[in-house]
């Protein structure tokens, strides 16, 4: 059940809500009917949390998107401003879970969405939203709108889908999320901020500071809820929804609703329109997945010449030494290969991901860190370099490529003795993949594989310094505490002392 904490003006306003209940009239003049919640809810055991998930679907009328025939953005009710931006950055038809779920969100309805990643899932939620809360300015550290996604890099992608339409509406679009200076997040804050896309951890640790309160929430949407779950975020973000108006709208999108996400929408959801773009099954049907059975021993050469071919790869590894083993290894051969995975610092993983969006890095490696919300466009094959644990990984690796209706090639490297368990999980995922030995002439023709040039990549080394007039040489430019260049030796150089100083400088002053 919810944490409520009586102490707090704002905590315990947000009681479970049941999805079954009874549906409120829509809003007129701007106001909303407080709900009528039911008595409290028990928590669910977690060995009967599948059959609660069945429950939910069963008394839901879920709806299947249709991807034919579709209106127009004006025609969805989007205001002229909103349509006129989005034909500006090239963007004039909706995409199906687009077209299915903003008439309901403009119409204020609590919404549940089950939709692929790569399907337009952030502009479906994103663009209403800034439709609700144009017109009106939002207090110091008093959002309007709130966004929580489970990792600050899916935080950044929905900052920058989602910031320049806003823009074009006065409505202003903030992330806060951990990794990143929280200072300025809170200059953000106290400024005043209409959406907040947020990461639960960073959010509840400004609020602890005071820097953020959400009793001004019109709006809340949770972003791969199924994802936040896996993560153990879920006890956070029900402190958070408990903080949000008892009336605010609450949306729900998400790749996969089983388990904890079905309990969750079943306590905060009220009588949610449902909308699934496929079941999760079928959102694999545009690719054409893969398996190649390699023995160990031949398994990195199959990886570098999958990876020397044209066009973007991302492959995956089980972990972040893994990955940072064969980007290296792909680098001693020719092959530029870019790492991303959670070892990393924030600017590291920022730099590797534009590297690879702009072609300057057409191979990454890395691990389920960037499975999930990380949005890169014409990524042409996924290789599963080490197989996924299990079958939401694999679609959810999968699903970086073939985005938004496009085609794409998986392939998953399996070993001897990866065989059962691959043909488990594969099973579980319900895909019917085509197999091939890695010799198979017809590898090269699915996969363009070619052989690497062999040929180790160099990498960049700082620029030479010149010394100074005493001799001493600055260490590239950086500097110790003091504030004094550190020569190649490795002592920081001193001053030339006027009279009786200290030879250890003025560092006291």
């Amino acid at each position: 059940m919810p944490r409520s904490n009586p102490s707090s003006s704002n905590r315990g306003s947000g009681t479970p809500r049941t999805a079954g209940s009874p549906s409120n009239s829509r809003r007129s003049g701007g106001s909303r009917p407080a709900r009528n919640n039911g008595p409290a809810r028990t928590k669910t055991p977690a060995a009967r949390r599948p059959a609660a998930s069945r429950s939910l679907w069963d008394r839901l009328p879920v709806s299947i998107v249709p991807t034919e025939n579709l209106p127009s953005f004006g025609e969805l009710g989007l205001p002229a401003a909103i349509v006129k931006a989005l034909s500006r950055n090239g963007l004039n038809s909706p995409f199906p879970i687009q077209a299915a779920t903003i008439p309901d969100i403009l119409a204020e309805r609590d919404l549940l969405g089950r939709a692929a990643t790569g399907s337009g899932k952030t502009l479906a939620f994103g663009l209403p939203l800034v439709a609700r809360l144009a017109g009106a300015p939002s207090a110091a550290r008093r959002p309007r709108g709130l966004i929580l996604v489970p990792t600050r890099e899916l935080a950044m992608q929905v900052t920058d889908a989602i910031a320049p339409l806003a823009a074009a509406c006065g409505v202003s679009v903030r992330l806060v999320a951990g990794g990143l200076p929280i200072s300025k997040q809170i200059q953000s804050l106290e400024r005043g901020v209409d959406i907040l896309v947020a990461t639960p951890g960073r959010l509840e640790d400004l609020i602890d500071r005071r820097s953020c309160n959400l009793g001004a929430v019109e709006v809340t949407v949770l972003d791969e809820a199924d994802h936040m779950a896996d993560l153990g975020f879920l006890p956070v973000v029900r402190r958070l929804l408990d903080q949000t108006p008892r009336g605010g709208q609450r949306l729900l999108f998400s790749a996969t609703l089983d388990g904890d996400v079905a309990t969750l929408v079943e306590q905060y959801l009220d009588n949610p329109s449902a909308h699934a773009l496929s079941t999760v099954e079928a959102s694999v049907d545009t690719m054409t997945h893969h398996v190649v059975r390699v023995s160990a021993d031949a398994k990195f050469d199959l990886v570098a010449a999958i990876t020397s071919r044209e066009g973007r790869t991302l492959g995956f590894v089980r972990t972040k030494h893994g990955a940072d083993r064969v980007a290296k290894n792909l680098g001693r051969i020719g092959v530029r290969a870019g790492v991303l995975h959670g070892g990393r610092s924030q600017s590291q993983r920022n730099r590797a991901l534009e590297a690879f969006r702009d072609g300057s890095v057409p191979v990454l490696i890395a691990t389920d860190v960037a499975a999930r919300g990380i949005h890169v466009d014409d990524v042409s094959l996924v290789l599963h370099v080490d197989p996924p644990a299990d079958p939401k990984d694999y679609l959810h690796r999968s699903g970086r490529t073939a985005r938004a209706g496009e085609s794409g090639v998986v392939v998953l490297l399996s070993t001897p003795a990866d065989e059962r368990d691959v043909r488990k999980m594969l099973g579980a995922a319900g895909v019917r993949p085509e197999e091939r030995d890695a010799s198979d002439p017809a590898l090269q023709r699915v996969t363009g594989a070619r052989t690497p040039s062999g040929v180790a990549l160099v990498e960049a080394r700082p620029r030479p310094v010149k010394p100074r007039a005493d001799g001493s040489v600055p260490y590239a430019g950086r500097s110790d505490r003091s504030g004094r260049y550190r020569p190649a030796g490795g002592r920081p150089s001193r001053p030339a002392q006027s009279g009786g100083g200290s030879p250890r400088g003025r560092r006291g002053r």
